[in-house]
């Protein structure tokens, strides 16, 4: 127990476990990654490209949905409405 007073670093004894920071005995590596932890650049790449792929499945999906259809639609009238509104203030400003 440490006393307010103390200044940190004290002398006092700490019982804690050493825990080895090498490979673990008996487990195989991970092709993945260099000895020190650093993942391959083929490894980054197929996650990249798997991620590119999902999305752009994802972007079809919603775009052959019926949803998807609708919220393109609310786009476009938001759209319209926003060049209108902007064209009022121009005009109001006389410009």
């Amino acid at each position: 127990m440490t006393n307010a007073d103390e200044p940190a670093g004290s002398d006092e004894i700490v019982d804690a476990e050493i825990v080895p920071t090498g490979p673990v005995p008996g487990a195989s590596p991970d092709p993945n990654y260099s000895d020190s932890g650093i993942p391959t650049f083929d490894f980054v790449r197929d996650k990249i490209e798997n991620r590119i792929t999902t999305a752009i499945g994802s972007q079809e999906l919603a775009e052959a949905s019926p949803e998807g259809h609708s919220v393109d639609e609310m786009m476009r009238k938001r759209d319209e409405a926003a060049k209108k509104r902007l064209e009022e203030i121009r005009k109001s400003m006389g410009s």
